[in-house]
């Protein structure tokens, strides 16, 4: 059974104490009701700094040493969650107004009229129940939120910041959770012979599970792209790690591309993700052939590779590649239109990037400007690798 409401009465009417314990007998000796007594606000406050449990507080107006309009603004001192009940002369408005100005909840007429007062308790401690409930659950919102927010925090702080840029190419990217969390990442890594490793990857779900497999994923990504230095064999030997320990079933989607600065060849592959895009120097985009492939951590190792390709392209000066997710090509507007490939495709016509930056900034911009004040559905990811127009 839950605690007992615990209610001071505080009245200088000896005669107060034995009626208030008699008419309210079935309460106290069901649990629901416990009363203290004090006869006068100096004996209430007391009363309430050595005990700290009082839920309501019942006070008359009139009594010596300290009224009930000074026990009232005192109240607030005491740093305790309860609620206070004033009892007043019948049509004392001045004094109930006043009362109500110095934070009681509610007030009872003399006589009183004992139905009326239990009405007044329950609906008081009823109110105080729904505020401490609404409090409860605001501190555990707050402490969720921090929780979150170091999530955040140790998320992004493992995607790279600081991007490769050389003479011959240069790359940027960037991720935009939908929640506080996401399930997309990107990366790049180097490899023997100048050549550059980069990845775009959209884990399933969103929130902190999909954070925490997106932290294998990638872990076991990188491990594979240095190990084997083909995204095709990469991606299958990231697949094997995935599959062998993945007792939730989640999956993620990849684009794994390789590229050679030396003679601007790229050689990508696809584990169930949409193939890169295109743009040449004069502003013209495409949208890359399909390589087939399957999400990895799902399938066995012999279906895994039966469906897996690799394509190479040669990436010519001033051109930039472009790896995204499907929260960019996907992401609708107050009227549910998709942004979609053509929107990204038409995007650079007349006005192609000089650099990675500019071609990140200009993607990011086009899809918050065409999404507007409709709410992300799905994490906004994109890596670009601009190569040197000189």
């Amino acid at each position: 059974m839950s605690q007992p409401w615990r209610i001071l009465v505080v009245d200088d009417e000896p005669d107060l104490e034995p009626l208030v314990l008699q008419r309210m007998r079935r309460h106290i000796r069901s649990g629901k009701y416990e009363f203290e007594f004090a006869g006068n606000g100096l004996e209430a406050l007391e009363k309430l700094r050595a005990d700290d449990s009082i839920d309501l507080v019942l006070s008359d107006i009139n009594m010596p040493q300290m009224d009930g309009l000074t026990l009232l603004s005192q109240l607030g001192s005491l740093d305790q969650d309860l609620r206070a009940v004033i009892i007043s002369a019948y049509g004392d408005m001045g004094n109930i107004r006043t009362a109500m100005n110095r934070g009681a909840f509610d007030f009872v007429t003399k006589p009183v009229d004992f139905d009326d007062l239990q009405i007044t308790i329950e609906r008081t401690v009823e109110h105080l129940r729904q505020w401490r409930e609404a409090t409860a659950s605001r501190d555990k919102l707050v402490t969720l939120q921090n929780e979150l927010d170091i999530a955040t925090n140790v998320q992004q702080s493992i995607l790279p910041s600081d991007f490769p840029a050389t003479a011959m190419y240069e790359i940027n990217a960037n991720m935009v959770p939908a929640r506080n969390v996401g399930g997309d990442f990107y990366d790049y890594v180097g490899v023997p012979e100048d050549r550059m490793f980069a990845t775009v990857a959209d884990v399933s779900d969103k929130g902190i599970p999909a954070a925490l497999f997106m932290m294998s994923s990638r872990t076991a990504l990188k491990g594979a792209a240095i190990g084997t230095g083909s995204p095709r064999e990469a991606l299958i030997e990231a697949n094997r790690v995935l599959q062998a320990d993945n007792p939730t079933f989640m999956f993620v989607t990849v684009i794994m591309a390789v590229y050679d600065p030396h003679n601007g060849e790229v050689t990508y592959s696809s584990a169930g993700h949409d193939p890169p895009v295109v743009v040449r120097a004069d502003g013209s985009a495409e949208q890359l052939p399909a390589t087939g492939g399957i999400a990895l951590g799902v399938a066995p190792e012999e279906l895994f590779t039966a469906n897996l390709s690799e394509h190479t392209v040669s990436l010519g000066l001033g051109e930039t590649l472009i790896l995204y997710t499907d929260g960019v090509s996907e992401a609708m507007n107050v009227d549910h239109e998709e942004f979609g490939l053509a929107r990204l495709l038409d995007l650079f016509v007349g006005n192609p990037p000089q650099n990675a930056d500019a071609a990140m900034t200009a993607i990011f911009d086009a899809v918050h400007e065409f999404a507007g004040e409709a709410p992300a559905s799905d994490d906004i990811t994109c890596l670009a690798l601009h190569r040197s127009a000189s």
